[in-house]
């Protein structure tokens, strides 16, 4: 992690904080803590602000706004608390998704737990009873990363491209998971299959997942999974309050 957060400009389109060089517990719980402090400040000249995996994102038009003085702000805030021990936001969930680990329905399950050096029994309790944060969202509308893993599911990605896996798709790799949100080709492993859906335009709320939530599996089998399919986009999926 960096000694000092970085202030830098993205053109005139705004302004990114980064918390850190690689993606560590600290420097994402700086970057979601630091975006809910910005959104607290309201200040008029911030259009939009977004978190990625170690970094705050403020939307800026910086044609009509000193850069000097949106990075004084910064600093200003930077200034205020050790930001890598900062309490993340209050508002967030703890979500419980049913999951199928079958090779049936997730065929790299066996091959991630081999990566990991782990029998496939024993990598089925780590990940059944793994509890991880959405670190960010992005690739498709509402798709969470999830993390972060033990060291040992530091597992690297495939040399090959796996050409399509379904929505609801499981995938791990580098101590995260991907909870995929579409169809779309991966380099991921495909170890999981939910029925829920991370995103869906004709739900009140399309977007389930915020950074910062936190979300927990509930293992179950291809019968299960089958029939919570022909239900809502839920999937079984529930959530309570985090204090």
């Amino acid at each position: 992690m960096t000694d000092t957060p970085k202030i830098a400009r993205i053109g005139l389109r705004g302004v990114v904080v980064t918390f850190g060089d690689s993606l560590s517990d600290h420097a994402n719980r700086a970057a979601i803590a630091f975006r809910a402090a910005v959104d607290a400040e309201d200040w008029p000249e911030v259009q939009e602000t977004a978190s990625t995996l170690v970094s705050t994102f403020l939307s800026v038009d910086l044609s009509t706004t000193a850069y000097d003085d949106i990075t004084h702000r910064l600093e200003t805030l930077l200034a205020t608390r050790d930001w890598s021990a900062a309490k993340l936001p209050p508002g967030r969930k703890l979500w419980t998704l049913p999951m199928c680990f079958d090779t049936a329905v997730a065929p790299q399950f066996d091959d991630a737990a081999q990566a990991a050096g782990l029998s496939p029994k024993d990598a089925l309790t780590q990940l059944g009873q793994s509890r991880t944060r959405v670190i960010t969202l992005g690739f498709a509308p509402g798709q969470p990363y999830l993390g972060l893993l033990p060291e040992v599911w530091d597992i690297p990605r495939q040399a090959d491209l796996t050409p399509k896996v379904p929505i609801g798709a499981l995938v791990i790799a580098i101590r995260q998971f991907v909870l995929f949100a579409t169809t779309a080709p991966t380099g991921w492993r495909h170890i999981g299959q939910t029925a829920f859906r991370p995103f869906d335009p004709n739900r009140e709320m399309p977007v389930a997942f915020t950074p910062g939530d936190e979300v927990r599996f509930a293992p179950i089998t291809p019968a299960e999974l089958a029939q919570l399919e022909t239900g809502d986009s839920l999937g079984g999926a529930e959530w309570e309050a985090l204090a």
